[in-house]
């Protein structure tokens, strides 16, 4: 009786300690594989990113307290989910079209102060969740609000309209000028034709505005036009890896 009880006794510190390192391999290997995926908020996730994070998450939990399930196995799963993130995250960068159907694109639900109705559908909100996040980012009455997008990752960003900005005009009697959403026409060196439509713009005008800025479609990160005809060029810096904007 008395060996029985030793040998479980033995056995529950071997456990114990089998579980101990698993968490150590398991740390160690998430540990690596997000240096590899890359530093992201949970808050920025989008769905593939949650999903990929979920699925990690149990590979690594399964592998950590499930003493039948085998180190390797646990580490491969973890490891190949982690290698598919970062060739997807690669991918993306690389492509507006895959970026788009993965990733997704961010929704006007509010615009020009108006509730578009088809779109709440669309994004599967309604308007208690619209009402309930213009609260939390400080607007009470929703009719203070110019323009809501939903981001790709599900958050809501919010542009009050001119009275209401902060500082706002009207505490400081100035005269109100509408601001409105600038429009994104070059992503990643790559025109986006659909944008200049929507400005009346086309192909040719815009190649001349990168001449006379004197910088080239592929050096390019970010370009933009405001309502009020401001073009915008975020451009490569190649000498220390960081992004100027040509005014």
């Amino acid at each position: 009786m008395h060996n029985k009880n030793g040998d479980n006794m033995k056995k529950e510190i071997i456990d114990l300690l089998d579980v101990i390192l698993r968490c150590l391999v398991s740390l160690v290997t998430l540990f690596f594989v997000t240096k590899m995926i890359g530093k992201k908020q949970v808050s920025q996730f989008s769905l593939f990113d949650y999903v990929i994070g979920i699925s990690i998450g149990n590979f690594a939990a399964e592998m950590a307290i499930n003493l039948d399930s085998s180190y390797l196995h646990g580490t491969i799963a973890v490891i190949v989910f982690g290698v598919v993130a970062y060739l997807v995250s690669v991918i993306t960068m690389k492509s507006l079209k895959i970026r788009k159907f993965i990733i997704g694109d961010p929704n006007i639900l509010i615009k020009d102060g108006k509730i578009l109705y088809n779109s709440l559908r669309k994004s599967k909100f309604d308007i208690n969740d619209l009402l309930e996040e213009a609260r939390i980012n400080g607007y009470f009455d929703i009719s203070e609000i110019d323009y809501a997008l939903m981001e790709a990752n599900g958050k809501i960003s919010f542009l009050a309209k001119p009275n209401y900005q902060k500082p706002t005009n009207k505490d400081l009697k100035l005269k109100a000028n509408k601001k409105g959403l600038c429009v994104n026409l070059i992503i990643d060196g790559q025109i986006i034709e659909g944008a200049l439509k929507d400005v009346h713009k086309d192909e040719k005008w815009l190649i001349q505005k990168l001449k006379v800025k004197e910088i080239k479609l592929k050096d390019v990160i970010l370009a933009t036009l405001d309502l009020e005809n401001n073009f915008k060029v975020y451009g490569k810096n190649v000498n220390d890896d960081s992004y100027d904007v040509l005014n």
